[in-house]
């Protein structure tokens, strides 16, 4: 008898949903389900899918980024348990293939994507009320097993919770662009004060540097995606009005701002060990590491080896420090791969750009997803770290699916045709 993998297939529909929608809240539930889903979906995937999404460079890229890697491990000078471990941040990306391919037979690419709002949306509101409460208050509430959060952050941490509001925010103005004529005002202004309320969370409550750097040129890259190179321009004008606006208006955006350029004034005069400094000093460190073996790199979990090779002067300076992180995901790939890996990964952001190239609201989803995975991962290694990874890889299988399985739909079949009425 064969076997029914229907029950199987809406299982894995819907376990997906249930990853977007913990993914903003908590790691070990995200991991749990993540874990299931996999159980679900493999036996429902045929050989024939799975090589059609290989052979092609949205799926075949992070399969190939991945082999790279595991073959990264044979020429690491460093103990296996350290290559194993470097190679722990690379798995996530075979999932993309397997989502694309799930995707394109499921229907339940915009129930995901609405899940996932409606579950930020939560964490925004709960972010509001807590930062609207006194601390001492605050300090009382055990949320998730924690008896002190940070101002405004409920859940994970602030540059994890501003990250997903950004992108909250964007798409939600993408719809309110590209809908306004269909829908009504009331419908435009909804969607356009949930995006403002997440954007004033992002200004008032809780930030993070990346998040500021990115946001004026995604939205740059949105206004081009929806308005050619006029929206280029009406973005510009836009984002420079409302930072100055979020500036004058945020002493706490204002102070991150400003304590940044402190910082890095610190380290360029003083070498004094602070945030800002120990990202310079990374990024630095990382590009002479990568001179030293440009093609193939130094291994797979070569990376903390590296750093401690580059450690000098004293101990209290930002030149001493060590890191398994370079801070910024185009180094963390070439350290190891060279610039081998980092043409693949490059690849891999631009195909997955590509596939996003169409209309549609789907499309303008995914290329948010990626435009922000790639401008924040220029500071970042946000591919290897869980939330971010994971969004990303989930980001791109759902919503690429969906616009692959929209796209192989037939066309819509005239009246006139298919009542047999000739013109």
């Amino acid at each position: 008898m064969k076997f029914d993998t229907r029950l199987l297939q809406q299982a894995a529909d819907w376990l997906a949903v249930a990853v977007v929608v913990s993914l903003p809240w908590s790691t070990s539930a995200s991991l749990i389900l993540i874990v299931l889903w996999l159980v679900a979906v493999l036996p429902t995937l045929a050989v024939a899918d799975m090589r059609r999404e290989f052979l092609t460079a949205a799926g075949g890229l992070p399969v190939l980024l991945w082999v790279l890697a595991a073959a990264g491990m044979l020429w690491a000078d460093v103990p296996w348990a350290e290559r194993i471990d470097g190679l722990g941040g690379f798995h996530r990306l075979l999932a993309i293939p397997l989502l694309l391919a799930q995707f394109r037979r499921s229907e339940f690419g915009p129930c995901a994507c609405y899940a996932f709002l409606a579950s930020a949306t939560v964490v925004l509101v709960l972010s509001s009320l807590l930062a609207l409460m006194p601390p001492w208050l605050v300090a009382r509430i055990p949320v998730f097993g924690r008896h002190a959060m940070d101002y405004g952050v409920p859940v994970k941490d602030y540059i994890w919770q501003s990250g997903i509001f950004l992108i909250c925010a964007f798409v939600l103005v993408g719809v309110a662009c590209e809908r306004w004529r269909e829908a009504g005002w009331l419908t435009v202004t909804v969607l356009l004060g949930l995006a403002a309320g997440f954007l004033a969370n992002i200004a008032f409550v809780a930030t993070s540097r990346t998040t500021v750097l990115v946001a004026p040129l995604l939205a740059v890259v949105l206004g081009y995606r929806l308005f050619g190179w006029r929206g280029v321009a009406l973005a510009g004008i836009v984002a420079a009005a409302l930072a100055g606006l979020a500036l004058t208006a945020s002493p706490y955006l204002h102070s991150r701002v400003m304590h940044s350029f402190t910082e890095l004034h610190n380290y360029l005069n003083t070498d004094e060990v602070n945030s800002t400094g120990l990202h310079m000093e990374f990024l630095k460190k990382s590009a002479a590491i990568v001179e030293a073996a440009p093609i193939i790199g130094h291994g797979t979990g070569s990376i903390a080896a590296q750093f401690r090779l580059t450690a000098s002067g004293d101990v209290a300076s930002a030149s001493a420090a060590t890191t398994v992180n370079p801070h910024s995901q185009i180094f963390a790939v070439a350290i190891e791969l060279g610039a081998v890996g980092a043409a693949v990964l490059l690849a891999m952001w631009a195909a997955h750009g590509l596939l996003f190239r169409g209309a549609g609201l789907m499309a303008s989803i995914g290329t948010i997803i990626v435009v922000q995975n790639f401008l924040s991962s220029l500071v970042n290694s946000h591919l290897f770290d869980f939330g971010q990874g994971w969004l990303y890889v989930f980001g791109v299988g759902i919503v690429g699916g969906t616009v692959l399985r929209n796209a192989q739909r037939p066309p819509a079949v005239p009246p006139t045709a298919s009542s047999g009425v000739t013109p």
